[in-house]
């Protein structure tokens, strides 16, 4: 196999967040916002490079304004930028996010005519995907075309060619016209994944069977109530292919379910929450650094859940992620990795 070029990139949405700064108010007493960057991949590829591996992104923004703040914030992250495509007539993604800890953060997604759901094909063949050590993708990107065969396709150029796929399960309800089509498309994709990530919640979401099974409260696009048999959801994840299904679990940390059958828990950090959007994101950059990097499975996934503890004690998300020496810094404290 061709020796790799780079360390990481990632595919899918990219956003301007404007989160509340009247943290513990209702929504409709919010004073005002601050104005960050977000959207999973985008998340992830700043947190790995943060600790220190190589990062792209490979996504679509606007060409407007809004683009630019984007783009400039990657710049100054030393994420790489040349898969980042300018879509004409579309507009940036964005995000706007109520916090009110420790458990309700209400969540508003601005995604009609949305840039990162128009990359193509032809942008993925301009990235180079074979030139990765891994691929990470979300699955909030198959919901739409064309960015749906994008991701099939790079999925494919990556499975063909060594790179390592990490499908971040990424379940956000309100953006598939029926919520039974995002298990479908999940589990299309699942034989050719080597690990997958996700919450309780979004392992459910993969076999959605009727819509009443789902339920939002309060906008928590991103924390559905979700009815169903989670180790039935679980065996079928990592039947269809996967090596590891990694169930994140908050305070708790996570726990890893292996192809062979083991199951090993990893403690988590548990710390006061100010806002928990961007935790799951932050996990998976420190669990892919680790990967990177050659790590057991159990420290990485360790590390994962020291960004993940970092994160929730900051109002926002790729702008909070940790850099490497300090956040050995708060492990030490907290009692170290393994």
């Amino acid at each position: 196999m061709k020796e790799k070029k780079y360390d990481l990139i990632t595919l899918g949405r990219s956003s301007i967040d404007l989160y509340s700064q009247s943290i513990g108010a209702e929504f409709v007493d919010i004073a005002g916002f601050n104005a960050f960057v977000g959207g999973s991949p985008l998340n992830i590829a700043v947190g790995v490079r943060r600790l220190g591996a190589q990062t792209a992104l490979l996504t679509g923004i606007g060409n407007d304004k809004v683009g630019d703040f984007v783009l400039n914030f990657l710049e100054k992250e030393k994420v790489n930028t040349q898969s980042v495509v300018r879509i004409k007539g579309a507009r940036t993604s964005a995000v706007v996010l109520g916090i009110q800890p420790p458990d309700k953060f209400p969540l508003v997604y601005y995604r009609d005519n949305a840039a990162d759901s128009q990359i193509t094909i032809d942008d993925v063949i301009a990235a180079k995907m074979p030139e990765y050590r891994v691929l990470e993708i979300s699955a909030t990107a198959l919901n739409i075309e064309p960015s749906r065969s994008a991701v099939f396709y790079a999925v494919e150029q990556a499975f063909e060619n060594g790179t390592d796929i990490v499908l971040d399960i990424d379940f956000r309800s309100d953006q598939w016209d029926d919520v039974r089509s995002f298990g479908l498309m999940v589990r299309a994709i699942l034989p050719k994944v080597k690990i997958a990530i996700g919450t309780e919640e979004e392992i459910l979401a993969t076999t959605l069977s009727t819509e009443d099974q789902l339920k939002i409260v309060d906008q928590q696009i991103s924390a559905p109530e979700i009815k169903g048999d989670l180790e039935s959801a679980i065996s079928k994840i990592i039947s269809s292919g996967p090596e590891m299904l990694i169930v994140k679990r908050g305070a708790k940390g996570c726990s890893v379910f292996y192809k062979n059958g083991k199951v090993e828990d990893v403690k988590g950090y548990p710390v006061e929450v100010i806002n928990v959007l961007g935790a799951g994101d932050a996990f998976a950059g420190g669990f892919i650094f680790g990967y990177l990097n050659g790590w057991n499975v159990y420290k990485a996934c360790r590390l994962g859940n020291a960004c993940g503890a970092w994160v929730v004690q900051k109002p926002g998300c790729a702008n909070d992620m940790p850099y490497y020496e300090e956040l050995m810094d708060f492990v030490t404290a907290k009692g170290g990795l393994i």
